[in-house]
């Protein structure tokens, strides 16, 4: 059975990472691309924010015996399989974790431009994803 204090903890972990950013994007790209503190303070928030995703589908497939996910990817796949989130959200989540992969582990320059443009279009398919979540386990928030 799914713990609902993991799942609201987590889920308020992520309110709180993409609060951080909202209150950093108001700015034009050229500002973006000269503050280093405010890119700092974004990737940071925004790594941390698709981590708890990760968390919470790593937990929800654990709690409820859907299998053993091969690598991160494969947490959302089975959470599509088994009717938490739909195909078009999965492939959004992943796309999501690709790029904190980016952030973690420093593959080359980060392309800070699209790093504002995910601020900017992006971030709302995190807070779907937290929605959805909560709704498929039947938790209000």
């Amino acid at each position: 059975m799914i713990d609902r204090d993991v799942i609201l903890d987590k889920a308020s972990r992520i309110e709180r990472h993409l609060r951080r950013i909202r209150d950093k994007r108001d700015i034009d790209l050229n500002q973006f691309l000269e503050d280093l503190d405010v890119q700092d303070i974004v990737l940071f928030n925004l790594q941390i924010a698709i981590q708890n995703c990760i968390d919470i589908g790593s937990h929800i497939i654990s709690d409820e015996g859907l299998g053993v996910a091969g690598s991160t990817s494969e947490i959302f796949y089975i959470l599509q399989e088994n009717g938490y989130i739909d195909a078009q959200l999965t492939e959004k989540i992943i796309t999501a974790v690709g790029f904190r992969n980016l952030v973690a582990h420093e593959y080359g320059n980060l392309d800070l431009a699209k790093v504002y443009q995910i601020v900017h279009e992006d971030i709302e398919d995190i807070e779907f994803f937290i929605r959805t979540i909560l709704e498929k386990c039947g938790i209000a928030q």
